[in-house]
């Protein structure tokens, strides 16, 4: 009975992921086909679409999963220790000047051999 119950469910998600790729392949043409309305009509349009097919694809398992995930990364990027000022501009300041000094190393590499080249060529 488990096995049938599992699969009346998978059903029911596919017809609802179904139902969401309709309601946005729905906006995209509609957002098309009302093109000479104003553009703040067709955003407000797409916007409710939007939430629509969010809100459907949050009712299947896949999208409840994926609704979790983000809430959890929501809560870890709180305990991120971001970089104080200080750190951010002296690590800026160390990526310009490798970047700096690989573009010299980098310019007179491809100038030898470029003279290198014009030598053999003649």
């Amino acid at each position: 009975m488990s096995e049938n119950t599992n699969t009346q469910v998978h059903r029911q998600d596919l017809l609802k992921w179904v139902a969401v790729v309709a309601i946005v392949a729905g906006g995209v043409y509609a957002n098309a086909y009302f093109a000479a309305e104003p553009l703040v009509v067709r955003v407000v349009g797409l916007l409710i679409l939007g939430a629509l097919a969010a809100w459907l694809a949050a009712q299947t398992t896949k999208g409840a999963a994926f609704l979790t995930l983000c809430l959890e990364a929501k809560t870890e990027v709180r305990k991120v220790v971001w970089p104080t000022r200080q750190e951010t501009t002296q690590t800026t300041m160390i990526v310009l000047v490798v970047v700096f000094i690989l573009a010299l190393v980098l310019w007179l590499l491809d100038s030898l051999l470029g003279a290198v080249i014009s030598r053999i060529i003649g």
